[in-house]
């Protein structure tokens, strides 16, 4: 039975986009830095954050299409129960607002667009 990703919850959307988000960043830490676990965790942390996220959804809104600004509004005004401490309300929604497009991007199988997102979200964090 195949699910129609136009009608899955935006907890689900949003779910995959942060792991999908994770494992890029997670490549292109490794690929680009020679250190140990610990050390490219650490520098993943800058990048997979709803703090970061938030800054990186900023940068991102205004290039999404109109169906992937639908996308991140349905997943940004879901209920969600922030419980994170580093992050304001806001910055969470927002974050999961851009993993919902990433989910999305990634189920409905348009890799290049999730490429290119993503890159854009990795360059712009300077660490």
């Amino acid at each position: 039975m195949k699910t129609d990703i136009n009608q899955m919850s935006s907890s689900s959307l949003a779910f995959v986009g942060d792991a999908v988000f994770t494992l890029f960043v997670r490549r292109r830490v490794a690929l680009k830095y020679d250190k140990k676990s610990g050390g490219l965790h650490a520098l993943q942390s800058h990048f997979v954050s709803a703090k970061a996220q938030s800054k990186m959804a900023d940068i991102l809104l205004p290039q999404l299409t109109q169906q992937e600004k639908d996308i991140f509004a349905r997943c940004k005004n879901a209920h969600v129960d922030n419980k994170t401490k580093a992050a304001t309300y806001k910055e969470y929604k927002s974050a999961t607002g851009l993993e919902g497009v990433l989910g999305y991007l990634y189920l409905d199988g348009d890799n290049e667009r999730l490429s290119e997102l993503c890159d854009i979200c990795f360059n712009s964090i300077n660490i």
